[in-house]
């Protein structure tokens, strides 16, 4: 719907003046033009377009005010018009004149003509014909289009659309061309600087504040840009199926609450079809492993984060019972990747058991698991204290936003029917087979494998069938939400050799669901999805075979299949249901023909425009162009229309009526010879013509063929229209954001009026999506899926459309960067959202034939070419001229073979529904007559096979070819010899070739005379082709190599056009240079269009013939294009070279550094001998060159090294090119400046540079003092807002006591516990309680940062007191050390092509220079050149430290090593340290630790080093092997001298106080005062002043501290250390020279291998001290020895137990009892065991012991862990370490003589915190297990001495826990010694013997007191069984007495004897 208002005239005005008018409907306005200097009359003739939501009412008003225009003034109103729109709304188009009104209401004489149209969205209202006022062209979707970027960045040919903005529109009618206006925009060139901007702003804003108004109304001027072409896609490569190295690494650290008795677990790992098993632990459901798993692919993306990651838990490993599962739980690799740092870190992951599905939680794995791609760098989270992570419920291992419990869930796929198959068997065996019987009919037996998280299901199998149907379901059981995103569903060919694919298709779950609170479960269809692969040509072998498994971009339509899914959740509950979860199959109904949408007739047209750059390889054979869609098209197995049988099949059986019925209702002419349309699929063969030396072109001159296929399909247009609504949202704000971006990085002016613009455009164009997917009708073929898809798309559109407007009103000039995150997170969103998982139209193919071999394609999306009525909903490309480039298919399309284009394509493709075919050719370029195939009647419905163009225009193209920077080394010097080739139509030349260079700078002016294009001149004009840009090195022998591509499009000038501003001449401008997917490089260049016209060549602006007669006939660029040039001066410091390699197996011995920018240069000193010295003797050099003055225009400057050898030889070693200068221009300090902190910004030189370090301390409040100096108070309770999260630095401690251990207590205490020891005693403090509290705060502060960051905008940053530790290289927290002295690394050989840009080419670097830059524009201002001191040799590099060499003691602290990987086959590695420096090399191997992936090393080296000889510290771990050599795991590299030099001083850490004894002693030879002193000096500062009261002032600053120090012996002496430290730590507030300076810390560095580029191999925690060797030697080293575990004895008494569940029957008597003894071990001592002797016969439950076990163990007081040391097996060589929580476990056992003793219940309990014991055996209950976390805890170590009832327990069959028993133990605690003073026995021995236990006498054994047994089991119980057994038998006797007598009896008294 939309309302179009024509302002045609406005006459009658009075006086004369520029005159501009508003129109203004529903309070949206739009202005006009201005008309400059009108007389009465107004000519505006400008259409405007309101797209409208709701329908429009008959009483609303259009309101249009006519003004007098004023650049300074408000406009003067002249008159209003007001209009009810009731008329237009009944006829839908209205013409109108009328007068005006003035403010008081009554008519003034002028006059107001205009024309209004209303169209509704049902089309009810009357169509217009088109020969009526407007041609609304293609793209009036009420998108007004503006050029931002040509206001804001220069950047041409982007128009960017904006709805509900005017819309100027080309009025052919009155064939009027717009007058640019504001600023003559017209095309391009001009750039708006900002103050002009503003001006406009305001004019048109009447007087709103610059910042907010958006820039939509500012640049709310348009070009009449035709949008006849589309962009094309420069990116080439298919991204997916190239192959990439992953490394996966899983951490078992440990398992809880597993199910089942007894058990000995063990953990499988298992990815894909790799397993591996950690160790398996002894008898207990709770192990402790800390395994560490590697796993390394080698795969493309897709394969890997499909794979199936699944950990399982086994019973155990012994023959008996191995294999048993206990549970088991999988997720896919995609979903680890995806969180958050690649990684899950410390999360539980809950077994469930797949046999059985209603059993539940089986258990619990504590497990790290993380993935790593090349390049991607992984933080390890620190260890965060242990409370969190034991509770296990609020980490389980799941991603964000999945709930905790999941629930079983069958995922139903039902498989229908698939149709287009291939007719032909592939596999090589069925072929000769079937050759020799001679079938030859359909040779396919498919079936379907579907494939979903780690399990298969297949189909039967159909013979010979290429429609086979189906009608069966594949069930799955799996957990919902499934850890798995990916559904596979592969069409098999069965074959009794092997099975090929025929398809594949993924189906992506988060596609087909919703998890939102208004979402719904996966489901989909019943919908047919399209597989591609390979190409129907039935070789023997097919070598695409991939791509029909789906690897790949698949080349050719293969066949659809039609599939539904639904997912229904389980209630695990109920009886009847199935447990397992194998897969099964089941039969469906059918599915009804027209359930999945009606079948439509759909018509494809396509017309080639231009087909240049063919290859030449192809051979001069005729070419032509095969287009498909499906099958249709498709030689080999194309759908004919004669089979009319099969389109009724396909059309869902429609009767015949209905198929005349729908010819019939057809235009009338096209009815007649609708019948027998052909399709015409394929171009005819056509020689090629030579373009140059790699190319030909096909010679479409004037004639371009066509081609038409008719296809059928069910219409489900819908879907794809959608889909291009979100897809045409996003590209807009892609455009947008780029825009943004480019605004901010060349740093124009007012970067968030572009965003708020961008954002202003989100919000409508979301709120129309809104309108316009609401009116889907019902369609049949309606899914479930789709009319959710609706709903949740609508709802998001919304919520983004509000969104968009609160963060719009949010942008301010220094939140732009922050929020163009999140609006980039937008464009994620709708991207994911507009991708249909149901496909309707298959995609189109367009392929390339010659000589009958199929070379190149194109595939082109269905959706992309869709036509619609409905502008947004028409496909980006339909009826647009699209550039289209052809690839090579399959794996020839990596690489540097897929790059180089084969063929290029202009075509024209329109695909719709054939009733709607009539303006099919409305898109092409206008001025063709149409060939027809066939002449005679009803010629007007057929399509043309050929176009002919009669209009013909003729241009010259200048391509002004000024420079390329970065390019890619193609040579095995590290550089190039690049040329440019350009390529324009059927046109190509090539620039001259520049050798031995990455950044040329050819300045070339390449003139293409006679360029013929075809079409109309208004539209060349404003849209004409694309210049395409390749750039080649050129080799001495061979082809030329491709270096990479960029597009362009020239700026047209017409005949009747001027040449001037502010269109021309042309700008220079960047264009990026792609190689595949990868950025590589930028072209500066211009180019131009100018068309010849009557006069000839003669009237075009002339060209300066060549200047340089060196160069020849080359013309260079003129002077109006190319870059206005100052002078510039450019200050080289030569400091020296590192590290050079050989070259050609020569050694580089006199090397020299030549430095050339611009075609000037300097030559460095000439280094006289390497090895002595790398150092350059002279150290600074200049030279002056010419360079733009815009920066951006700066050409890199090029840094070579040569070697001289003998007899005046010169060899390249090594080159760098400094691709932007930017960071090292100079500028001078702002004198004026009040904020002293960041006043002097040099960004090289002798400041270092303030702002980029200074970390802002939010406790040292600066307090101004009269005198204008500021005060820094060290306010010892700062008042810290929720933000700051500092840790205090409690300088006046008075124990000196390391303020984290206080940290630690006053958190304990919050948690409500009784903290009983006092504070810890200094001799307890040592380094290593610094260490674990430092690693302590930096946890609270990351999460407090998290919390904050969540909370506050602005956040400060955290400053961490006591030690720093990073948990990264130093080297970034402190940019790389160059805040005076930069690193060039010096590059050589051949670059490698898969670089991400991200990582270094480590082998290409031959060296490093090191040295600095400064350039400055002449001449420099002489104040700083007069300043006291200046040194004129120096320039701007004052006070730099002299660089002869320097001897150095190096200190090198090791720390520890995490996470390495591991080097032997047992999954561990033993690993030792070596350093090296220079030819140094400290080997520490006897020292190695064994089998450790995360060892300890406590360790300090010392080397002494002479800078800079040697200067590059390598810290390596490697991993000891007692045969062969030792491997390397990873090392890591420190350039100490950049860190010796630097500003930030490096040389030795502060400490956070100073103190002279004690584990925090200070560690530099120089104390605070002397630091400062020096500082002070060389800065050339006034000060330090100690003043009295702990003051102390440097320059302008007052600083406060204590001056208070305590000796060894306790006795205080004054000081001025501490307040000296103070102003260190605060360094960086020192006005001009402040910089952070580096604290006390330990950095954590990546360990790197070479032989595994990119990835980590472990981090290792170190810091490094140096000390120059001529100043006071150092102190020792600090011991950071590893803390020696403490050894203690743990000694537990046994009373009693009491309730034990009774487990035997008796023999004799069924009575129930249990021989009941206890089992206790301390976790990790398995083999250590101790039971007590069994109590025989417990009646009741009870036992009686008093029995002692005692249990000798290792413990580290710090981590919290029992240290054991044992042999892994019988052949390992040494002990292995292991580190385990201290946790005790009891059990409870029933003592069997015969078969294995039954294992009733356990308790374990963890030393530091387990439940107080009950009093009494009555209070002791199963809530001391199950509510734990509740209940107040305990430690042993603490308390020492503990006795109470604790529980025993095990799981029944419900998995429940129940109680099987109570046991009284006493828990003593003893270290060694006082374990040795009073010793004890085992059991009830000697010494302190315990006494016997008085158990009763019924545990007697029955045998030796029979009688009384008797008595007491038999009559106890059963006397009243006993005496019913008696007189039973007493009756029995009576009875058969009876019977036995009776005979006797009978006969006696018959025979009466």
């Amino acid at each position: 719907m939309a309302l179009v208002v024509y302002l045609k005239t406005v006459t009658e005005l009075r006086g004369k003046g520029d005159r501009i008018a508003k129109v203004t409907f529903r309070g949206l306005s739009f202005f006009s033009r201005v008309l400059e200097n009108c007389e009465d009359e107004a000519r505006f003739e400008q259409a405007f377009r309101w797209p409208i939501g709701s329908q429009v009412d008959g009483d609303e008003m259009l309101e249009i005010q006519v003004f007098n225009y004023s650049k300074v003034f408000t406009n003067r109103l002249i008159g209003t018009f007001r209009m009810v729109l009731q008329k237009v709304v009944e006829e839908g188009h209205l013409e109108v004149s009328d007068t005006l009104i003035d403010d008081n209401n009554s008519a003034i004489r002028t006059s107001i003509s205009i024309e209004i149209k209303y169209q509704t969205m049902d089309g009810s209202m009357k169509v217009w014909s088109d020969g009526e006022f407007l041609d609304i062209p293609d793209d009036c979707d009420g998108t007004f289009q503006f050029e931002t970027d040509s206001l804001l960045s220069g950047r041409s040919q982007s128009s960017v659309t904006s709805p509900g903005l005017c819309h100027l529109i080309q009025l052919k009618h009155h064939k009027i061309l717009m007058q640019y206006q504001l600023c003559s925009l017209a095309d391009d060139a001009a750039i708006l600087d900002a103050e002009d901007l503003d001006r406009k702003t305001m004019r048109l804003g009447g007087g709103l504040d610059p910042d907010t108004i958006s820039l939509a109304s500012v640049t709310a001027v348009t070009t009449n840009v035709s949008n006849k072409r589309s962009k094309p896609d420069i990116k080439m490569e298919p991204s997916s199926g190239r192959l990439v190295d992953y490394q996966i690494s899983v951490t078992v650290i440990e398992a809880r609450q597993l199910v089942g008795l007894n058990m000995d677990p063990v953990v499988c790992v298992e990815i894909g079809e790799e397993k591996k098993y950690t160790s398996m632990k002894e008898s207990t459901n709770c192990p402790y492993y800390n395994e560490y798993f590697v796993f390394d692919f080698h795969v493309p993306p897709d394969v890997m984060f499909d794979k199936i990651l699944k950990i399982s838990v086994i019973h155990s490993k012994n023959l008996l019972r191995s294999g048993t599962l206990v549970g088991t739980f999988k997720l896919d690799v995609g979903t680890v990747y995806s969180q958050p740092e690649h990684q899950f870190h410390h999360k539980w992951a809950m077994l469930s058991d797949p046999d059985d599905i209603t059993a539940g939680c089986k258990g619990y794995v504590k497990c790290d698991i993380a993935v790593v791609g090349k390049g991607d760098n992984i933080k390890t989270p620190h260890k965060a204290n242990e409370t969190d992570e034991n509770d296990i419920e609020g980490n389980l291992l799941l991603p964000e936003g999945v709930p905790s419990e999941r629930q079983w869930a069958r995922f139903y796929v039902k498989i229908y029917r698939a149709e287009g198959l291939p007719k032909m068997n592939t596999s090589i065996m069925a072929n000769v087979k079937k050759a020799f019987i001679g079938e030859n009919r359909d040779l396919v037996d498919p079936y379907v494998l579907v494939q979903f998280a780690g399990q298969k299901g297949k189909t039967s199998v159909q013979k010979s069938s290429y429609e086979p149907i189906w009608n069966e379901q594949v069930i799955f059981t799996e957990m919902f939400p499934p850890l798995c995103r990916r559904l596979k569903v592969q069409i098999r060919d069965s074959d009794k050799v092997n099975d090929v694919a025929i398809g594949t298709h993924f189906i992506d779950l988060r596609k087909i669901a919703n998890d939102g609170d208004k979402g719904f479960l996966p489901t989909m269809g019943p919908a047919w999805v399209n597989m591609y692969g390979s190409t129907r040509n039935y070789t023997l072998m097919d070598e695409h075979q991939d791509l029909n498994e789906g690897l790949g971009e698949g080349v050719s339509f293969r066949a659809r299949l039609l599939i539904s899914i639904t997912v229904e959740i389980l209630d695990t509950s109920s009886a009847e249901i199935m447990s397992s979860t194998e897969v099964q199959i089941e039969p469906v109904s059918n599915m009804s023909e027209s359930a999945t949408g009606k079948m439509e007739e759909f018509f494809l047209f396509g017309s080639f425009l231009e087909a240049t750059m063919i290859d030449r390889k192809i051979g001069d054979k005729a070419i032509s162009f095969e287009v498909t869609i499906g099958n249709y098209g498709n030689q080999i197995d194309g759908v004919s229309k004669s089979a009319s049988a099969k389109k009724k099949k396909e059309g869902g059986g429609e009767s015949e009526e209905e198929e005349t019925e729908l010819i019939h209702n057809s235009s009338d002419e096209e009815a007649e010879d609708d019948g027998d349309l052909t399709s015409v699929p394929s171009t005819p063969p056509m020689k090629p013509v030579i373009t140059d030396r790699n190319y030909f072109h096909l010679p479409y001159f004037e004639k371009k063929p066509c081609i038409y296929i008719k296809s059928w399909w069910q219409d489900q247009r819908r879907r794809l229209y959608n889909s291009n609504i979100m897809d045409k949202i996003a590209d807009k704000l892609e455009e947008g954001l780029n825009d943004v971006q480019e605004i901010i990085k060349t740093e124009k002016a007012y970067p968030e009026r572009r965003l708020r613009g961008v954002l202003e455009e989100l919000s409508t164009s979301c709120s129309r999506f809104v309108t316009l997917a609401n009116k889907d009708q019902n369609l049949s073929g309606r899914t479930k899926l789709d009319k959710e898809r609706l709903k949740s798309c609508m709802r998001e559109l919304e919520s983004m459309a509000q969104q968009a407007k609160t963060i719009r009103s949010q942008v301010k000039r220094n939140t732009v960067r922050d929020k163009l995150k999140l609006v980039f997170n937008f464009l994620h969103r709708l991207r994911f959202l507009a991708d249909e998982p149901q496909h309707s139209i298959p995609d189109v193919f367009i392929w390339m034939i010659s000589n009958n071999k199929r070379i190149a394609y194109a595939r082109i999306p269905s959706k992309d070419i869709l036509y619609s009525i409905v502008d947004e909903e028409m496909g980006k490309d339909c009826g647009k001229v699209k550039a289209v480039f052809l690839r090579l298919p399959g794996k020839k399309g990596f690489g540097p073979a897929g790059w180089t284009v084969q063929a290029k394509l202009e075509m024209y493709l329109w695909l719709g529904l054939n009733k709607q075919r009539k303006d099919f050719l409305s898109g092409l370029p206008s001025g063709f007559e149409e060939n027809k195939a066939t002449k005679g009647i009803g010629i007007q419905a057929v399509p043309p096979i050929s176009l002919v163009y009669n209009m013909k225009q003729v241009f010259q193209l200048r391509a002004h070819m000024y420079q390329a920077r970065s390019l890619f080394a193609a040579d095995s010097s590290g550089l190039s010899d690049p040329f440019a080739r350009v390529f324009f139509s059927t046109h190509s030349q090539v620039t001259e070739v520049l050798s031995e260079t990455l950044c040329p700078t050819w300045d070339q002016l390449l003139v293409f005379d006679n360029v013929e294009l075809y079409g109309e001149a208004g539209e060349l004009r404003d849209d004409p082709p694309i210049i395409v840009i390749e750039l080649y090195d050129q080799d001495t022998v061979g082809k030329a190599e491709f270096i990479g591509r960029t597009f362009a499009k020239p700026l047209t000038k017409m005949v009747d056009e001027h040449y001037g501003p502010p269109r021309f001449p042309p700008q220079l401008e960047y264009y990026q240079i792609y190689r595949g997917n990868c950025a590589a490089g930028d072209l500066l260049a211009a180019f131009e269009l100018l068309q010849i016209g009557p006069a000839g060549r003669a009237a075009l602006p002339p060209i300066d013939g060549p200047t340089d007669s060196d160069r020849g006939p080359i013309l260079p660029v003129p002077l109006g294009i190319r870059p206005v040039l100052s002078r510039y001066r450019i200050e080289v410091l030569f400091w020296g070279l590192r590290d050079l390699k050989r070259i050609n197996l020569a050694q580089v011995d006199r090397p020299r550094v030549d430095i050339e920018c611009a075609g000037k240069g300097v030559q460095s000193a000439l280094i006289q001998n390497y090895k002595k010295n790398p150092n350059f003797s002279t150290l600074v050099k200049w030279f002056e060159v010419d360079l733009p003055e815009n920066e951006l225009l700066h050409p890199p400057l090029n840094i070579r090294v040569v070697d001289c050898r003998a007899f005046g030889r010169y060899t390249l070693v090594g080159s760098h090119a400094v691709t932007s200068l930017r960071k090292f221009i100079y500028s001078p300090p702002d004198k004026t400046a009040n904020n002293w902190a960041h006043t002097a910004r040099l960004a090289n030189g002798y400041m270092a540079l303030t702002n980029g370090t200074s970390h802002s301390c939010p406790h040292s409040r600066p307090i101004s003092h009269p005198s204008g100096d500021i005060v820094v108070n060290m306010d010892p309770e700062p008042n810290v807002k929720k933000v700051d999260t500092v840790v205090k630095i409690d300088a006046v401690s008075r124990y000196n006591e390391d303020e984290k251990e206080k940290e630690k207590k006053k958190k304990k205490k919050k948690k409500g516990e009784e903290v009983d020891e006092e504070e810890p005693d200094e001799s307890m403090l040592d380094w290593w309680s610094k260490y674990f509290a430092s690693i302590e705060t930096m946890m609270e502060n990351l999460r407090a940062q998290e919390a904050a960051l969540a909370e506050a905008e602005e956040r400060e940053d955290l400053e961490i007191a006591a030690e720093s530790v990073y948990n990264k290289e130093l080297e970034s927290e402190f940019g790389n050390f160059e805040d005076w002295l930069h690193t060039f690394n010096l590059f050589r050989g051949k670059a490698g092509d898969d670089i991400d840009h991200n990582v270094v080419d480590d082998d290409r670097i031959v060296g490093r220079f090191k040295g600095s830059l400064c350039m400055y524009k002449l001449p420099l201002s002489e104040e700083i050149t007069r300043e006291a001191g200046f040194d004129p040799n120096m320039g701007m590099f004052q006070s730099i430290p002299h660089n002869d060499p320097i001897n150095v003691l190096i200190r090198i602290y090791i720390i520890r090593a995490t996470d390495l990987h591991p080097a032997d086959i047992n999954g561990k590695a033993d690993p030792y340290i070596v350093i090296r420096l220079g030819k140094s090399e400290i080997r520490d191997k006897e020292n190695y630790i064994s089998k450790q992936l995360n060892p300890v090393f406590g360790k300090s080296f010392n080397i002494e080093a002479t800078f800079p000889m040697e200067s590059m510290l390598t810290v390596a771990v490697y991993d000891w092997d007692l045969v062969g050599t030792d491997d390397l795991i990873g090392e890591t590299k420190i350039d100490l001298e950049n860190r010796y030099y630097s500003k930030h001083r490096a040389t030795c850490g502060i400490a956070s106080n100073y103190s002279v004894h004690g584990y925090n002693v200070w560690r530099d030879p120089q104390k605070p005062t002397q630091i400062l002193a020096k500082l002070c000096k060389e800065a050339k500062l006034d000060g330090p002043h100690y003043g009295p009261g702990g003051k102390v002032k440097v320059a302008n600053r007052i600083f406060l501290g204590p001056t208070e120090i305590e000796d060894e012996s306790g006795l205080k002496k004054q000081t001025e250390e501490h307040l000296a430290l103070t102003v260190l730590r605060h360094w960086e507030e020192i006005p001009r020279v402040g910089c952070k300076l580096i604290p006390e810390h330990v950095e954590t560095r990546p360990l790197l291998n070479p032989d595994k580029p990119g990835i980590e191999q472990g981090r290792i925690e170190m810091w490094v001290d140096m000390f120059p060797m001529d100043v006071p030697a150092p102190g020792p080293a600090i011991d950071i020895s590893p803390r020696k575990p403490k050894r203690y004895e743990l000694r537990v008494i046994i009373w009693n137990t009491d309730e034990v569940i009774l487990e035997d029957d008796d023999y004799f008597t069924g009575e129930k009892s249990s021989d009941i003894f206890v089992r206790g071990w301390l976790k990790g001592q398995q083999e250590d065991k101790q039971d007590t002797d069994v109590h025989y016969h417990s009646l009741t439950g009870e036992g009686n012991f008093n029995w002692r076990f005692v249990f000798p163990f290792d413990y580290l007081m710090a981590e919290e862990k029992i240290v054991i040391s044992k042999k892994e097996s019988m052949f390992s060589w040494d002990e292995t370490e292991y580190k385990i929580p201290a946790r005790l476990t009891l059990q409870v056992w029933d003592a069997d003589h015969f078969s294995a003793d039954d294992f009733l219940g356990a308790i374990e309990l963890d030393l530091n915190k387990f439940p107080r014991g009950a009093k009494t055996a009555k209070q002791c209950s199963l809530n001391m297990v199950l509510k734990e976390h509740e209940l107040p805890t305990i430690s042993i170590f603490k308390q020492k001495r503990v006795k109470g009832w604790w529980p025993f327990v095990a799981r029944d069959e419900n998995d429940e826990f129940e109680l099987t028993g109570k046991v009284e133990a006493e828990l003593h605690l003893l270290t060694a010694e006082e374990a040795e003073k009073n010793p004890v026995g085992l059991g009830r021995n000697e010494p302190e013997p315990l006494e016997k236990p008085n158990r009763p006498d019924t545990s007697l054994m029955w045998f030796m007191n029979p009688l009384k047994s008797i008595r007491y089991f038999i009559w106890h119980n059963y006397r009243w069984m006993i005496l019913k057994a008696l007189a039973l038998l007493l009756l029995l006797l009576l009875v058969g007495l009876f019977l036995y007598s009776i005979p006797g009896y009978l006969v006696k008294k018959l025979l009466g004897a």
